[in-house]
């Protein structure tokens, strides 16, 4: 499968037709190097469109990619170069439709659970947990919360978190700490 990668910089020679008069207007603006750029420009917001449809970081991720890689093997039927955009959006919607039929199904065809799964018991403790932790996030100072939303459940390194939220590399170590520090006395605090 053809990958679109944002870093080539190599510009391919144009594909020559019989039908070079009637082609023209039609390649001018969906060429491979078009669709380069758009990939450059358009990434993130597609990404966030996905992000807004699906769940998952890495679904997102393969709905965006999926859909560049439809578009450009169609890129000879998108006329009006001012519609890639358009059509990559549409097609993400697309994808993650697709995505999220997918797992309803996934899900009703499940079997029914196996003994050794978890008791209803355990699962009502680990809602208990999570919505206790929930809780103390929210009573979290904003940037302690924003550091360990990005650090341990976006999964970046501290310099990523340094670099997203603009502070230093020492603020991020500092907030993270204090963080982890009251989260662990708000969790052992009776409810």
């Amino acid at each position: 499968m053809p990958v679109i990668a944002p870093w080539s910089t190599a510009r391919p020679a144009p594909l020559t037709t019989g039908r070079e008069d009637t082609d023209d207007a039609m390649a001018a603006g969906t060429t491979v190097d078009h669709l380069t750029e758009t990939y450059r420009a358009h990434y993130r917001s597609l990404l966030g469109l996905a992000a807004l449809l699906l769940d998952d970081t890495a679904s997102c991720e393969d709905v965006v990619q999926e859909a560049f890689i439809r578009v450009h093997s169609a890129r000879r039927r998108v006329r009006d170069p001012e519609k890639t955009l358009a059509y990559l959006r549409q097609t993400v919607v697309n994808l993650s439709r697709s995505a999220l039929r997918r797992r309803i199904l996934g899900l009703k065809l499940l079997s029914k659970p196996m003994p050794d799964m978890a008791s209803a018991e355990e699962g009502a403790y680990d809602q208990l947990e999570r919505d206790q932790l929930i809780k103390a996030m929210k009573g979290l100072q904003r940037r302690q919360r924003e550091v360990l939303v990005l650090r341990y459940f976006a999964d970046m390194t501290e310099a990523q978190v340094a670099e997203t939220l603009g502070i230093s590399l020492g603020s991020v170590k500092a907030y993270g700490s204090r963080g982890i520090a009251a989260l662990r006395v708000a969790m052992e605090a009776p409810a």
